[in-house]
């Protein structure tokens, strides 16, 4: 058995309405990947937070390499060896690749020595096999690029622990098979490495043991090689979860074309058409650069098409911007909901009625009692969990998150909904929920998009599918038609 490098024990945090850690453990071995998993508010992050002296608890003992340490800020943490990579993007858009990376670390003396940050961001790169120029601005790199900074970031520091939190949740296959390689790489050299995710089997390649939270409380550790799936969700949530693919469409009827868009293209988008019909689920699959995102934002008017024309219920339409959409009765709940879907410093209430606050708003005065009441009606009929609807939102577990912009659409009564990565970074239980959501929206009537990287996500939701390759439309399967096999051909096959 390897040599413990870390030992949490009886931490506790609060926060305003919350109790987050309940006399939390957790335990590190010198060369060991150790999972830690459970649904969104069970305690993980906010446990490493703890440990990297982003949150200060209210009680506990932390002991590295035998040492009792209290951390008060992350500089702390990272001069004692632990280095995190957040599950939610924390770079700065305007810099360089090289300049996130070593940012605080970029003097050789008393001068700024840009040759030597880009050299040694290089060397990074080239270990990591990432195929980059350090001295691209970040604001330009698609997401998977920038979590692969962050990951270069890290690993950058001369680091004893290292916290991976849904390091994967945009990574390709390909990305995902070289960050273990890196990891295992680590592994050998002594480094502990903590990974947070939602992925049942990567924790099962790559992790060594798995430690389960749920509601801020530890419930067991586990032998990654021994445990199974089932008993890893079942210790989560205590209830299996997992649902059988789609085998039967509610659509079994052709109901009637609601979206049909023509020839769509971009700089990233090359001639694409389909039809969307009433009450269907269509999944939009393909590799990361496929295209996928970037079609749905030129349907919602967010990016501006080159040629292409939408027609919704037979009708020739002219989306100029995500304004003209909503107007139209399109919804767009975007991959990156905190850039994009939500306002993280105001409250669950206004973020749910924002798209209707002009009802709300009588002789210049807005109702304060009316949008309480109403975003509480949808609090309740979606199962967010939130102390109250006064809560702000960046509070909330990613889950309730999307909870909250689905509440947004909602109310705004879209007939056509989409869904950029609705379970990105969400625990198995809240991916059921937000399931169950989805389904019963598409058998009310209205018509779903959803973009997913997650196959088992497109196999389990869609009536059919929709794939892309580089940019191009390369097949639309039929329910019978579809399977991981056949979507990862003409993901593939340009």
């Amino acid at each position: 058995m390897s040599e413990l490098l870390l030992n949490m024990e009886g931490v506790e945090k609060y926060f305003p309405g919350v109790h987050a850690l309940k006399k939390c453990c957790f335990d590190l071995r010198k060369g060991e990947v150790h999972a830690l998993v459970g649904e969104n508010g069970a305690g993980k992050s906010t446990l490493m937070k703890v440990l990297t002296g982003i949150f200060i608890p209210e009680s506990g003992q932390i002991t590295l390499e035998s040492k009792c340490v209290n951390f008060k800020s992350p500089r702390q943490a990272q001069l004692a060896g632990i280095s995190i990579v957040h599950q939610e993007l924390n770079l700065m858009n305007h810099l360089t690749a090289a300049q996130n990376i070593f940012i605080g670390r970029e003097s050789d003396g008393l001068f700024l020595n840009e040759k030597s940050i880009n050299d040694k961001t290089l060397e990074l790169f080239k270990k990591l096999n990432i195929k980059l120029d350090p001295e691209e601005k970040v604001g330009n790199l698609s997401v998977s690029h920038q979590q692969m900074i962050e990951i270069a970031k890290a690993i950058s520091y001369d680091a004893k622990i290292i916290i991976f939190d849904e390091p994967t949740a945009t990574l390709t296959d390909v990305e995902i098979e070289e960050l273990f390689k890196i990891m295992n790489e680590l592994k050998s050299q002594g480094v502990g490495m903590v990974y947070i995710s939602h992925r049942m089997d990567e924790i099962k390649k790559i992790s060594d043991r798995v430690t389960v939270l749920r509601d801020g409380e530890y419930i067991g550790t586990e032998d990654s090689a021994k445990v199974k799936i089932d008993d890893i969700i079942h210790m989560m949530v205590g209830r299996i979860t997992y649902e059988e693919h789609k085998k039967i469409s509610d659509n079994k009827e052709k109901p009637p074309v609601v979206l049909k868009v023509e020839n769509m293209s971009s700089k990233d988008v090359n001639n694409v058409s389909f039809e969307l019909h009433k009450g269907e689920i269509l999944g939009f699959a393909g590799l990361i650069g496929a295209g996928r995102t970037e079609l749905a934002r030129l349907i919602f008017g967010a990016d501006k098409k080159t040629t292409g024309e939408i027609y919704l219920d037979g009708k020739k339409v002219n989306v100029k911007s995500p304004h003209d959409a909503v107007r139209l009765g399109i919804g767009y709940l975007s991959e990156d909901r905190k850039r994009y879907g939500l306002s993280l410093g105001m409250s669950v209430a206004n973020n749910i009625v924002m798209p209707n606050l002009d009802e709300y708003i009588t002789a210049g005065i807005i109702s304060e009692k009316k949008i309480k009441k109403i975003a509480s009606e949808y609090v309740d009929k979606i199962n967010i969990k939130t102390p109250s609807v006064g809560q702000l939102v960046k509070n909330l577990s990613g889950g309730n998150q999307q909870k909250v912009i689905i509440a947004k659409w909602l109310l705004k009564n879209s007939d056509i909904l989409i869904f950029d990565e609705p379970t990105r970074g969400i625990d198995v239980g809240a991916k059921s929920e937000i399931y169950k959501i989805i389904n019963k929206l598409a058998k009310s009537g209205k018509s779903i998009i959803i973009i997913s990287s997650e196959l088992p996500e497109l196999l389990r939701m869609s009536d059919r599918v929709l794939v892309m390759c580089e940019g191009t439309h390369t097949a639309t399967l039929e329910l019978d038609q579809i399977n991981q096999n056949t979507i990862m051909k003409y993901a593939t096959q340009h």
